[in-house]
């Protein structure tokens, strides 16, 4: 797997790991330099060979925080006569060092990952209030003429775009919906083009809808919808060149869009938040008796149930945990 070293002024190298982990899981090949005020440029330098000697691979990206500057200056050092498999990228942010993890799991190529965390590294930098971004004035690809015709509401009834279904690349239980491992991690996995909150609460409150709108990633629009009108989307055949992630606050949410007639294949969760009442079964899950009811009744409708916080982490064994939550729970 292709090797990824951060090297910064002071901390910010090790801290920007350690975010990039907690929101993608712990990674291999990946690892940070720091210049310290008590360091020289040899002291770097011999840090930064000792990093290269960790990684299991040729091919070495290196993301450094400004153009220049001593970390870049000995990452740059560390090319010579290696130009064929390492690259460097100055300006490293969270947005650009998440984009590096998730493009070497299709590239070993250090040059293609390069190239490719440029557009995440600037689309992460936004202004709130909104009304401060500039505008990018940009011709509208073809989905995105077609999308805006189907939000106008101007494409008849019953016509067929793509497949004539919408595909479902993630259905995920989640109690805090879309937040950081769900917008980074989960997104650039599954590469969907919107993300749907299908639960009737969230649907009705309308601080809980702006707070997911403003969380939606760059390049994916994010939605809140009732239960049964995720059924209804599933079965319109307008909605059939969507790439949809569906985010479901819990499995009575599941239960009922099944209930409905709708159709999923798998689900993962991911985070369930504990309560007074509830059993704790991992460091992101807790169910109460009635969670532990309505995950027994999806598994009985044949869906399989993949149970981790990020697409890194090894699957939690399922049945395991609903036989603590009942022996916890006093269920029979």
């Amino acid at each position: 797997m292709l090797g990824i070293i951060l090297a910064s002024h002071g901390n910010f190298a090790h801290g920007i790991k350690e975010s990039a982990q907690m929101i993608f899981g712990d990674q291999e090949n990946f690892e940070s330099v720091v210049l310290l005020p008590s360091m020289g440029p040899d002291d770097l330098r011999a840090d930064l060979e000792s990093a290269i000697a960790k990684i299991d691979s040729e091919e070495i990206l290196f993301l450094a925080d400004l153009w220049g500057g001593t970390p870049f200056n000995q990452c740059s050092n560390l090319l010579d006569g290696n130009e064929a498999k390492r690259a460097i990228v100055a300006g490293m942010n969270l947005p650009m060092v998440i984009e590096a993890l998730s493009e070497r799991f299709t590239s070993e190529s250090s040059h293609d990952v390069a190239k490719a965390i440029i557009g995440s590294a600037t689309e992460g930098i936004k202004i709130m209030p909104e009304e401060l971004n500039e505008v990018k004035e940009e011709a509208a690809t073809v989905e995105e003429q077609v999308q805006a015709v189907a939000k106008a509401g101007s494409i008849p009834e019953g016509t067929v775009l793509g497949s004539g279904e919408i595909d479902i690349v993630l259905a995920r239980i989640d109690t805090r919906l879309l937040h950081g491992q769900v917008a980074t991690s989960w997104t650039k996995t599954t590469k969907p083009d919107r993300i749907i909150v299908v639960s009737d609460a969230v649907s009705r409150d309308e601080l809980r809808k702006n707070m997911v709108m403003q969380a939606e990633p760059p390049g994916v629009k994010a939605h809140v919808v009732p239960v049964w009108k995720m059924k209804e989307i599933q079965d319109d055949p307008r909605f059939g060149a969507t790439r949809a992630m569906l985010l479901f606050e819990k499995p009575e949410d599941v239960l009922e869009f099944l209930e409905l007639g709708g159709k999923l294949d798998k689900v993962n969760l991911g985070s369930m938040a504990y309560s007074e009442g509830k059993a704790n079964l991992t460091t992101a899950v807790s169910m109460n008796a009635d969670d532990v009811r309505n995950v027994e009744k999806i598994l009985d409708q044949g869906i399989a149930i993949d149970v981790r916080k990020v697409p890194s982490d090894k699957p939690e064994n399922l049945n395991n945990m609903l036989k603590k939550a009942k022996t916890e729970l006093k269920m029979n």
